[in-house]
């Protein structure tokens, strides 16, 4: 049921977001060089790796590490990556990895390929056996705020709780935090 319902609103947000998806990838490449995509080693269910798209919000050459690693992360942002990241348009091109079947609508948010430490305590806990997600009860819950201890605590608190309801409801609450630009730090 919850494949269905990922292949059905993914498939229909592609269709209704086709302008502006388009018109994001063309600002993306007129306000900076290097691809319209970034692609990412995400870790997803069962530890394996997968790519995953963002559109581009940082300059070519920055590290591939998590954006509260870096030093000064806002001098990295091309013209458009602030208000890409706050509005969370550089997450539509992931509408692709729920197509595919590497993610789903909700669950924990995909782990980069070398966050040792969420990965581990993920898999300890048994999160690890969840498909990733667009959006998840982590992320409404602090996003880009929270430590990995607690963004944990709260991706076993899916595990346990996880139904139709619970996702619509991480779901509905997710399109309100996107219109607020609620917990985005960077």
């Amino acid at each position: 049921m919850k494949r269905l319902f990922d292949l059905t609103v993914s498939l229909s947000a592609v269709l209704i977001l086709m302008i502006p998806i388009a018109l994001v990838a063309i600002i993306v490449k007129l306000t900076s060089k290097g691809p319209v995509l970034y692609w990412s080693n995400r870790v997803g269910k069962d530890n394996v790796i997968f790519q995953m798209p963002k559109f581009r919000t940082m300059q070519v050459d920055t590290p591939a590490v998590a954006t509260h690693l870096l030093a000064n992360p806002s001098s990295f942002l091309t013209p458009v990556g602030g208000f890409l990241r706050k509005s969370s348009l550089d997450e539509l091109p992931q509408l692709w990895n729920i197509i595919k079947g590497d993610m789903s609508l909700v669950g924990p948010r995909p782990a980069l390929f070398n966050q040792d430490d969420l990965i581990t305590l993920r898999t300890e806990h048994q999160v690890h056996k969840l498909l990733p997600g667009l959006t998840g009860w982590a992320q409404i819950n602090g996003r880009d705020e929270l430590p990995i201890p607690e963004k944990v605590k709260l991706d076993i608190e899916y595990l346990q709780k996880q139904s139709f309801m619970f996702d619509f409801v991480i779901l509905w609450r997710t399109f309100i935090k996107v219109l607020a630009r609620d917990g985005v730090s960077h």
